[in-house]
């Protein structure tokens, strides 16, 4: 019946849905499967844990209490662990909430909740426990049939109850766990996640047909590709490397909205090695007034033809009025000169040589943002992510196999604040129109 409902046109559904009385239509509305979006059904195969690891407003907290309210309506002896970061949380959001197993009862069931006892008593008798991380002993000795665990990324004891809790899920032929959490780097999301039998939905905010749209517009403005909106809202695992030069707090501790008066803007480029291999790092830089450099935006491209990655160069440096282009003349440097002058691109192109390894190249520039003499206007997470995973020593564990984006941005500081001009590479054919804003000489 359901299937045949969600079939109909919409003029079609609007007749059928008038067509019935009140309590029909709460019935109706109670209907889950009828109005769930696919990463809130759980998935088949005979998995013992089930994580949804998805950003604020998936509908994570709904799809678990869905999952515990019909796991009691099948068996009438279940009993059901539910475990949140404190018990506080457990009855606030878990159960009273407006997802919680009450707020999903069909029409016509009763839940009774005794906030003193800590227990819930389903419709069908089956009954839920109320277990707090911040005391895992008193998950050993219980058993369960099945668990609900919320919010696993911020369980303070986490460890401790989490193998609790498993060492005593033993009741039934095949008990099992579902996980709704917001991620974060921390061991036990990586133990979970690890797991053998444990299968992971993953999903955004923006997943969610039933949001709405100024909500969902007005946290992607504010958040975008921030750390914390690629983890709240993306439900990324956005974790850093040990010994990266760069790391997410720094990085956020330096995020900027405005952008100053600019005295000079510079474009590195780090131009890929081959045809369709990696990106071409594209990176505009400024330095302020305040004489603080700011990172304008992260230009660069993947699988372009020389001609193409060159244009992106000319593109990105016109649009931000550059005063010059830095270019690595180790790869292609040249081709960057060659096609901004057929562009007729105004501004003088500089060709540096690297004659050390990206990460020695990279920690000077790593310690002006250490002392907080680089900001990055909005988010850049390619180029971020990039930037974290460049290690002291000379290693890179970052995404892709080779830190292009990062390069382009050393390269464009270097020469900025560094005095790493680089050989003037020759200048093109008279002055930009925006002359009178470059001070003083190019080192």
């Amino acid at each position: 019946m359901i299937a045949a409902i969600r079939s109909l046109p919409e003029d079609e559904l609007r007749r059928v849905l008038n067509m019935l009385t009140d309590r029909q239509a709460r019935e109706l509305h109670k209907r889950w499967p009828l109005w769930a979006h696919a990463g809130q059904l759980a998935p088949p195969g005979d998995w013992r844990v089930w994580l949804i690891r998805a950003g604020r407003g998936f509908g994570k907290t709904r799809a678990g209490a869905e999952w515990v309210s019909e796991w009691a309506r099948v068996d009438k002896n279940a009993r059901i662990a539910l475990v949140g970061a404190t018990a506080d949380d457990v009855a606030k959001v878990m159960i009273e909430g407006p997802s919680g197993v009450i707020a999903v009862a069909r029409v016509g069931e009763t839940v009774t909740w005794r906030a003193s006892a800590g227990e819930v008593t389903f419709h069908s008798g089956a009954k839920g426990f109320v277990y707090s991380a911040e005391a895992p002993e008193k998950l050993r000795g219980p058993e369960h049939h099945a668990a609900w665990c919320d919010e696993l990324a911020k369980w303070r004891r986490g460890d401790a109850t989490w193998d609790n809790l498993t060492m005593g899920m033993r009741l039934g032929e095949r008990p099992r766990v579902v996980v709704t959490t917001t991620p974060r780097p921390v061991k036990l999301m990586k133990r979970v996640m690890g797991l053998a039998d444990c299968v992971e939905t993953l999903g955004r905010t923006r997943d969610n047909p039933h949001l709405p749209d100024s909500f969902v517009g007005a946290m992607t403005g504010e958040y975008g590709a921030t750390l914390l909106g690629r983890q709240e809202l993306d439900g990324e695992l956005v974790e850093d490397v040990a010994g990266a030069l760069w790391t997410r707090r720094l990085i956020e501790r330096v995020r900027v909205r405005g952008l100053p008066e600019v005295t000079r803007v510079v474009v590195g480029v780090d131009p890929p090695a081959s045809i369709g291999g990696d990106a071409c790092g594209i990176v505009a830089v400024a330095l302020g007034a305040d004489g603080f450099g700011y990172v304008l935006e992260d230009a660069s491209v993947v699988g372009a033809s020389p001609r193409g990655w060159a244009d992106a160069v000319a593109a990105c440096a016109e649009h931000w009025e550059a005063d010059k282009v830095i270019a690595e003349a180790n790869q292609g440097g040249e081709m960057v000169r060659t096609t901004l002058h057929a562009s007729s691109v105004t501004m003088p192109v500089a060709l540096v040589h690297a004659s050390r390894g990206k990460v020695a190249r990279a920690e000077p520039v790593a310690a002006l943002y250490e002392r907080g003499r680089v900001f990055h206007v909005g988010a850049f997470a390619a180029l971020e992510d990039e930037m974290c995973g460049l290690v002291t020593g000379g290693g890179y564990e970052g995404p892709g196999r080779s830190p292009d984006r990062a390069d382009a941005l050393v390269w464009a500081l270097t020469a900025l604040m560094l005095g790493g001009g680089g050989e003037r590479a020759g200048v093109v054919r008279g002055r930009p129109h925006y002359y009178d804003k470059i001070i003083g000489d190019w080192p």
